[in-house]
């Protein structure tokens, strides 16, 4: 019986460092497929709130770093516009806020939009597909844009409640 059994052990090593007939998965991060159409919209910006808005130019930046999203064609400019858009967020963080959106909910908005941006940038960095992140980011960003038309047309004077107190 031991005489036999290099025979079989030979065949078997052969085989298993013959050519593979399985197909590796190429995951490539340039064959990711964006759908930049079919992504949400930016939440507009009344009036009122877009003229303080326009004297606050690293918020200008931003806006027009975040237009480019819509723009990518592939992954590599994705990249692109996600480095340039954390660079502009955060010179926005550092900045002066205008006296009316100087508020802490603005500051948390905006946290929240940079987690996401950040999230977008690790599904890059490890080639996973970042549809999903980059849903939730435009998701984020939009609900820090609408919380500045929720402060302009916010009546309410919490003087008069502070005072009564």
């Amino acid at each position: 019986m031991l005489k036999f059994f290099p025979i079989w052990i030979l065949p078997l090593v052969l085989l298993s460092c013959g050519p593979s007939d399985k197909q590796e998965e190429n995951t490539d991060s340039s064959e990711l497929d964006l759908s930049a159409g079919k992504w949400p919209k930016k939440t507009p910006i009344q009036a009122k709130a877009r003229s303080i808005l326009n004297d606050w130019p690293e918020f200008s930046r931003m806006e027009t770093s975040f237009d480019a999203i819509y723009t990518v064609e592939n992954i590599e400019d994705l990249k692109l516009v996600i480095d340039d858009l954390i660079d502009k967020q955060n010179l926005l963080a550092d900045s002066e806020y205008p006296e009316s959106f100087d508020l802490p909910r603005i500051k948390s908005r905006q946290k929240v939009f940079k987690t996401y941006i950040l999230k977008t940038k690790n599904y890059l960095e490890f080639q996973r597909n970042p549809e999903e992140s980059i849903l939730e980011m435009i998701d984020a960003y939009n609900v820090f844009r609408d919380h500045f038309n929720i402060i302009i047309n916010n009546t309410l004077d919490t003087q008069l409640i502070l005072e009564e107190q």
